[in-house]
């Protein structure tokens, strides 16, 4: 039995994300993959940012904290929905606090998808 990749779209307006079953994460299927499906979301290595509208979040609290990272909020390019996050493992210049081992690319690591946000795309016969 041959599986097939499955590509998704806004599930609110079916407006092609260009997502495809092949880029997600499939490291760590164990009990990682089973909490991150439990929380309704799905990790993808790659996407297609011209399909969305990108908008940068910032969460300050102290530095101890290890919450100083930013996120980046990836909106249906057509109907505005919230599909997911965007998020990166370095740390990046915030509220004043500069980190000297911040990249300058800030593309995020890990795309993390509702799953509620999305609908398989109808495949052409």
């Amino acid at each position: 039995m041959s599986q097939t990749d499955v590509t998704y779209s806004c599930g609110a307006c079916k407006y092609p994300l260009n997502l495809t079953s092949s880029n997600r994460v499939t490291t760590g299927l164990g009990s990682d993959y089973r909490r991150s499906i439990k929380k309704g979301v799905i990790s993808f290595v790659s996407i297609d940012l011209s399909r969305f509208t990108q908008v940068d979040e910032i969460n300050c609290l102290p530095v101890l904290c290890g919450r100083n990272r930013s996120k980046t909020k990836l909106l249906c390019r057509n109907c505005s929905t919230l599909i997911g996050y965007g998020r990166s493992d370095s740390i990046t210049t915030l509220c004043g606090i500069v980190n000297s081992s911040s990249s300058s690319d800030s593309t995020p690591d890990v795309y993390m998808i509702k799953i509620r946000a999305l609908q398989p795309s109808e495949q052409p016969n």
